[in-house]
């Protein structure tokens, strides 16, 4: 199977410049003011241009330090609504200009041409994913409700000055200042007192001892069926998951991290700890590489390998400790490429630690909604697939000391597979393991983190627990004898 190439790899970077919220936003507001003011710029009309500007500069810093989950984006229109009570009103073929291009860009470039391209959707996938913009809740650019009043009100205040400038006024200073002022203590007050949803985090390091030498297990393997919604998992046939989990231990309360996205998710997953220490707070990554040890260290500290198998954003996390698949490829054939791969991978290299990333689960939610059909049929293909990969490593003789854990990073609400603000669908995640030291038939219903995978792992192989490791090993599961004792 194809590999991520370096093209690929920079392209997935740039183009979170334009699906991460945070960045689009100032982005569309230049481009958009760019495009409608060119022929004046093209004059030479640049002073007022840049003056104005830089005058809008404070609410464009709020606009990208403060995200506005869920129900807190509804209070966004207050600022919009305060600026036409207050000051001129705005152009309005500025506005529907900018209304205009944003739909193109969230409809028609991103929900028609660029998933053709990508993943093979049908060149009608506009006549869907209207819906989906208007309904996404996510931390994303395709977050209509978000983005909206965000730019309206931005370009209705960088507009304003740069015309009354252009008379040689500006706004009325006092009343722009206090306008300001309102809006950053809007802001502050709906995230110091309403944005109460984040997981719990555990406060203290993870404690304890590896595992006894003979007592570790030869290997762990992971599954991660990438924005596997937990009811849609449930209402799909899936017997070989429903088996396994029957076979071992299934947490019914597995929360994901914030924001609940991939890149997030996955750091999370492999160091142990939260966004906040790893460094990873959205998929678009600034710098590149975790600030903490992962998984992958602590193994190598013990002389064992881990290896991860997945997309290219997951390399900004963990460097050469991925091997890559390219994203670029039809929808029905994702999941498929990714188990001829793992078998290469399993064949060539025998990884004590081997993490496999399946994505056409996550795809389909994004592209097509995890409402509808489709969306099922992909739990159920990685149901089929995940049976014929583990049915291969038994026969291939890799399985008998072995550890399965099979889990999403997160979950997907409606809209546009959406996935990052923990709205209803992401937070809870399936999640369950089996093997050799693990409970048959058990069911935890305590609530627990996907941070405690990293140190519940390194316990399964004998290592130690990455540096900054803060999940509890998941001793629920385990059997006396393979339990860590403090």
């Amino acid at each position: 199977m194809k590999s991520a190439s370096k093209f690929e790899k920079t392209a997935a970077r740039c183009w979170n410049l334009l699906n991460e919220g945070k960045p689009f936003t100032p982005i569309f507001v230049i481009g958009t003011m760019t495009l409608f003011h060119l022929q004046g710029l093209i004059q030479g009309e640049w002073f007022p241009f840049l003056i104005s500007l830089l005058f809008t500069l404070p609410l464009f810093i709020l606009y990208f330090y403060y995200d506005f989950p869920l129900f807190l984006r509804n209070y966004l229109w207050i600022p919009v609504i305060g600026y036409l009570l207050f000051f001129e009103s705005p152009n309005l073929a500025l506005w529907g200009f900018g209304i205009g291009l944003y739909f193109f860009f969230t409809v028609f470039f991103w929900g028609t041409f660029y998933y053709h391209l990508r993943i093979g959707t049908d060149w009608l996938n506009f006549t869907r994913f209207w819906k989906l913009v208007l309904k996404n809740s996510d931390s994303t650019s395709g977050n209509a409700q978000e983005q909206l009043p965000k730019f309206l009100l931005l370009l209705a205040v960088w507009d304003g000055m740069m015309t009354n400038l252009a008379t040689g006024e500006l706004l009325p200073a006092t009343h722009y200042f206090v306008f300001c002022g309102a809006v950053f203590a809007l802001a502050f007050i709906l995230h110091h007192f309403l944005f109460d949803w984040k997981p719990k985090q555990y406060d203290s390091f993870t404690t304890g001892e590896a595992m006894d030498e003979e007592m570790t297990n030869d290997k762990v393997v992971v599954i991660v069926i990438d924005g596997m919604r937990k009811e849609r998992f449930y209402e799909a046939n899936t017997p070989y998951l429903d088996s396994l989990m029957e076979q071992g231990t299934e947490y019914l309360n597995m929360e994901t991290v914030y924001p609940a996205r991939t890149v997030v998710c996955f750091s999370s997953m492999f160091t142990g700890t939260y966004p906040k220490e790893h460094g990873m707070k959205s998929n678009m990554v600034w710098k590149l590489g975790i600030k903490v040890e992962s998984i992958f260290d602590s193994l190598r500290k013990v002389g064992k390998k881990g290896k991860m198998l997945g997309i290219a954003h997951l390399v900004d996390s963990f460097g050469k400790d991925v091997e890559t698949v390219t994203a670029v490829m039809h929808k029905d054939k994702a999941d498929r490429n990714i188990i001829n791969k793992a078998k290469v991978i399993m064949e060539e290299q025998d990884p004590d630690l081997f993490i496999v990333q399946l994505i056409g689960t996550d795809q389909i939610g994004h592209s097509r909604g995890v409402l509808y059909d489709e969306y099922i049929e992909k739990i159920e293909e990685a149901d089929h697939l995940i049976q014929e990969y583990v049915e291969w490593l038994e026969a291939e003789g890799k399985m008998e000391n072995t550890t399965l854990m099979i889990c999403a990073d997160h979950g997907q609400a409606d809209g546009i597979g959406g996935h990052g603000h923990l709205d209803e669908g992401e937070r809870y995640v399936p999640f369950f393991m089996v093997g050799p030291g693990v409970k048959q038939g058990e069911k935890v219903q305590e609530k627990h983190s996907l941070v405690s995978m990293a140190p519940t792992i390194a316990h399964l192989l004998g290592a130690p627990f990455p540096s900054h490791s803060r999940g509890p090993v998941l001793n629920e599961a385990l059997k006396e004898r393979w339990k860590q004792h403090e």
